[in-house]
């Protein structure tokens, strides 16, 4: 079966999807070099993978699922893992920060105890 025989709204559905995912992982990428401190980091490149990846994963399930005439369960396993795993690794890198006591941008609110 060939991407030319999706029906036109699934394909703009998957093309949604990947624009998407690859405009929110380009935003995080930006953020991750652009913002000056570890914690304002953590959320870029947090959200990207998150979201970014997730929408892409989305996208290729449902192109996957449909050439193949059932679920594609790789894409699906692997969209399961990525939003089980990235909130918890981000949380993990964020207590590992303050027990450091990394410190923040001077003028930011609540900032982490020295």
């Amino acid at each position: 079966m060939s991407p030319l025989d999706m029906p036109w709204t699934l394909q703009l559905v998957v093309a949604a999807f990947l624009l998407v995912g690859a405009l929110v992982a380009l935003i995080g990428s930006w953020g991750l070099a652009k913002l000056p401190d570890f914690y304002t980091r953590l959320h870029g490149p947090t959200k990207a993978s998150t979201l970014g990846v997730g929408c892409t994963l989305i996208g290729s399930l449902l192109f996957f699922s449909h050439q193949q005439d059932g679920v594609s369960v790789q894409e699906a396993l692997v969209t399961i893992f990525l939003f089980a795993t990235a909130p918890v690794s981000a949380h993990m890198m964020g207590k590992a920060a303050l027990r450091r006591r990394l410190g923040g941008v001077p003028g930011t609110r609540n900032p982490p105890e020295r």
